[in-house]
Parts: structure tokens; C-alpha cells; sequence
């Protein structure tokens, strides 16, 4: 089976607010026609076509899709939007019909509607609701057998009484939705091209219209302010939480965790404590603890790593048994040898520590190479940009680097150097040897504070 994925992205979402197209609006840092085209990606035989028409140049400049773009230049209601796919759609197809603003459909529930779908037939996937004002109304008769969608605003006070709900999630046999899309009329209060009046076509050729009903109502959920983004969101959180505790990560607080991209490999006994964000590609090895207050994005975290409360990594390794923080920060290019300490208000970037470094109090480390067994001091800071250009600092193995001491790049620190308290280095140090430079400290007798003028 063939199935042709089509999925409507074409409106403008005026109630969101922003000069965003609402499918670019995004859930767990991912836009919302980005998870969508995600689930189709995971299913066998399956090609998508985006029906796009606000924003299209933006929609198509940022979404990850390399099939159809259809666009949709007047946006006639979803029977209009699905007729710009038809010229795509052979007749021995199966079309899937799926929304941009739908974020959260699984590929499970899909499978059930195409499964209902065989055989020539209709797959309809529905809710059933307790307040289902708002929504079109899945009309059947006596015998349980679907004989119309209708719209809320078209629907009679009988109609308005059932609490069946049409998702708009359907499968439908190629060759009989380009006759029934063919056949459509804008005989509504709203004067569109309504897609859910090819069931009532469906039914009146005969054709079997079956039902599957989802279970979770974010499932089925669309976007079209920024409260339900809100909402879907916390859905989603709630998920991935889910899955991996099911993993067998131990998080402290569920409800206190955000996944804004995907975990690429997940070691065993992973702690994770509250209101950590990870975001991007993060790998996360063995044992690792991650503390509270913590943002991980597009980082490579090692075994046995501790990384301590309130610390930011971005785009940095981290390599086996370091421990990291509190309140330190990795920025892009910080590679970790094994065993290095990173300590509290420290600073990298664009950095390689070798191993067993420590870095660990108030201090700048940028543009550098540091041996293995080298122990920088509190305060120290690479001075490795002039104004232009940035310039390399190298600290060799073992080398010790004493508090409050300024490396102006480009400069080497020899191996089992040490560098005094307070200097400012500006050749290099030599192997194995003192380096220091200070100002000649005196003090002034007779010499009486500033006072305040009255």
C-alpha cells in the first residue's frame, strides 16, 4: 500500500498573535509541522505532501522535509487545501490526511486509522467528549454506522447533543477522493470547501466509514493560541518524562523537566534533578547526575559525570568522572578531558582540558589548550582577544597557575611551570621554572583617607 501523507499547513493562525506562521510556533523546541512530518518519517511506504500557503518562503526555509511543497494561494476551507494535492495523489493510493497544527499524533494511532482504511474504505479517527462545543459533530444512526460530519456551526440542537467529535484525521482511498473532492460544494454558513462532507459522499456511494477513537485528547489537540500551545506542551513534556523513566532515568520532580530536542544515546542510572533543560542533541552516558537548575544543549556528557546546580553547557564534551559546577559555564568548543573539574563561576570556551585539570573557582578560560594535571588558579582569565583578532593560549602538563593571574595570548606556560599569584604574563614561561611579574609594592606614612564634603 502506498500512502501519500497530506498534510494542511496553509493558515495563518491570526489568534496566535505573531508574525510567526503558526505552524513554526514550537513544542519542545521542535516546530509543530516538524512533529508531524517526524511521525510520517517513522511509517513504512509513506510520502508526505505539506500543503503551505502564509509565510511560505519562512515555513519552507526552516522545516526538514524533502518532499512536495504544494502551496495553497487562497486558503477556500480543507476540501480547497486537500484539492491542491490531487495532482500528486495517483488513484491506487492511500491518502492520510493530517494537520500542521496537530502536533502530537503517534505513529500508532495512524496505523490504526489506515488499517481501517483498507479494503476501499474510510478510516475516521474520532473523540468522544464531554463538552464538545466548538467542534464537528461525528453523526451516526441507530445501528452505530457514521452517516455525516457536521460542523458546529451548521449543526441542528439535535446534532449538538452528540459528543462524538471529528478529529480530521482520515485515510482515504485515492481514487475515491478525487471523485469526491471533485464533487464538493461551498454550501455552508462559511462558504468553504468543507473536507469532512466526503464522508456523507462516502456514505451515499456506499462506502464503509470506519471509526477509530483515540484515547488521549492531545493526540488530536490543535494549536491555534498561545494558551493551547501552552497547554500541548505540558502534554508533551509529560510524555517524554514518561518515556524516559520508562528508560530508567530517575527524575525527581516529573513535572519539573524539559526535553527541547532528543536525547541521542541514554546510559543506565541517570539522575536528574528539578527544572534541568536539555536542548538540541544531547548524548548522556553511564551514572551520570545532572543537578538542579541546569541547561544541557547539543553536548556530549560522559560516564560517571557530575555536573552540579545551575551550570550551562552548550556544544561542549564532557568527558568521563568530571564534575562540573556549581554556576559554571561551557561554552561552544569546551572539550573535557577525564577527570577534569570545572568549579563554581568558571567560564570556558573553545577550550581542550586535558585530564585530572582542574579549573575551579572565578575564572575566564578561552581560546586555550591545557595539559593534563594542571591546576588554574582562582580569578585567572586568557586575555585571547585584542580588539581584532583572538589569539591561543597553550598551558602545558602539570603546570601550576596561581590566583589572579592574567595570560595575555598568544602565549605558552611550560610543563611543570608555575605561575605566581597576581601576575600578568606576557612571553612565554619556561619549563619547570617561577615565572612571576608584579609591581613593586610600597606603602605612604602621613597618608589620610578622602573624606566626604559636608
Amino acid at each position: 500500500m502506498s500512502i501519500k501523507a497530506v498534510i494542511l499547513a496553509a493558515g495563518k493562525g491570526t489568534r496566535m498573535r505573531s508574525s510567526k506562521p503558526k505552524v513554526l510556533h514550537e513544542i519542545g523546541g521542535i516546530p509543530l509541522l516538524q512533529h508531524v512530518l517526524n511521525t510520517v518519517k517513522q511509517m513504512d511506504d509513506a510520502e508526505a505532501l505539506v500543503i503551505y500557503g502564509h509565510g511560505g518562503d519562512q515555513v519552507i526555509e526552516t522545516i526538514d522535509h524533502d518532499g512536495e511543497w504544494v502551496e495553497q494561494r487562497e486558503q477556500r476551507g480543507t476540501g480547497h487545501a486537500v484539492q491542491q494535492a490531487l495532482p500528486f495523489v495517483d488513484t491506487d493510493d492511500t491518502v492520510l490526511i493530517l494537520y500542521g497544527d496537530v502536533p502530537l499524533i503517534q505513529q500508532e494511532t495512524l496505523n490504526k486509522v489506515l488499517h481501517h482504511g483498507k479494503n476501499n474504505e474510510v478510516g475516521l479517527l474520532i473523540f468522544n467528549m464531554d463538552d464538545p462545543t466548538g467542534y464537528g459533530r461525528v453523526i451516526c444512526d441507530h445501528n452505530g454506522n457514521v452517516q455525516k460530519i457536521v460542523e458546529q456551526k451548521d449543526a441542528t440542537d439535535h446534532e449538538l447533543q452528540c459528543q462524538s467529535i471529528n478529529s480530521g484525521i482520515m485515510s482515504v482511498p485515492g481514487g475515491k477522493l478525487h471523485q469526491w473532492l471533485t464533487d464538493l460544494k461551498p454550501n455552508n454558513v462559511q462558504g468553504e470547501y468543507y473536507l469532512t462532507d466526503i464522508i456523507h459522499m462516502a456514505v451515499k456511494d456506499g462506502v464503509k466509514v470506519n471509526t477509530e477513537s483515540v484515547m488521549d485528547e492531545a493526540e488530536i489537540t490543535g494549536v491555534n493560541d498561545k494558551m493551547q500551545l501552552a497547554q500541548l506542551e505540558r502534554a508533551y513534556q509529560q510524555r517524554c518524562a514518561e518515556q524516559l523513566m520508562q528508560q530508567g532515568v530517575t527524575l525527581l520532580d516529573p513535572q519539573r523537566f524539559d526535553l527541547r530536542g532528543c536525547i541521542t544515546d541514554l546510559g543506565q542510572d541517570v539522575c536528574i534533578d528539578v527544572n534541568v533543560i536539555l536542548e538540541g542533541k544531547v548524548l548522556i552516558g553511564q551514572h551520570v547526575r545532572i543537578g538542579a537548575n541546569c541547561i544541557i544543549k547539543n553536548s556530549t556528557i560522559g560516564d560517571h559525570v557530575e555536573i552540579l546546580p545551575n551550570s550551562v553547557i552548550e556544544d561542549a564534551e564532557v568527558g568521563a568522572n568530571c564534575v562540573i559546577g556549581p554556576f559554571a559555564r561551557l561554552r561552544p568548543g569546551t572539550v573535557l578531558g577525564e577527570k577534569v573539574k570545572i568549579g563554581n563561576f568558571v567560564e570556558t570556551k573553545n577550550v581542550n582540558i586535558n585530564a585530572a585539570s582542574k579549573v575551579n573557582h572565578l575564572s575566564y578560560i578561552g581560546d586555550a589548550t591545557i595539559g593534563a594535571n594542571v591546576n588554574v588558579g582562582a580569578g585567572t582569565i586568557t586575555c585571547n582577544y585584542d580588539g581584532a583578532n583572538k589569539h591561543h593560549t597553550t598551558i602545558k602538563d602539570g603546570a601550576f597557575i596561581g590566583s589572579d593571574t592574567q595570560l595575555v595570548a598568544p602565549v605558552v606556560v611550560g610543563e611543570n611551570a608555575t605561575i605566581a599569584a597576581g601576575s600578568t604574563i606576557t612571553r612565554d614561561a619556561p619549563d619547570a621554572q617561577l615565572t612571576l611579574s608584579r609591581v613593586h609594592q610600597f606603602s605612604k606614612d602621613n597618608w589620610k583617607r578622602p573624606k566626604k564634603k559636608s
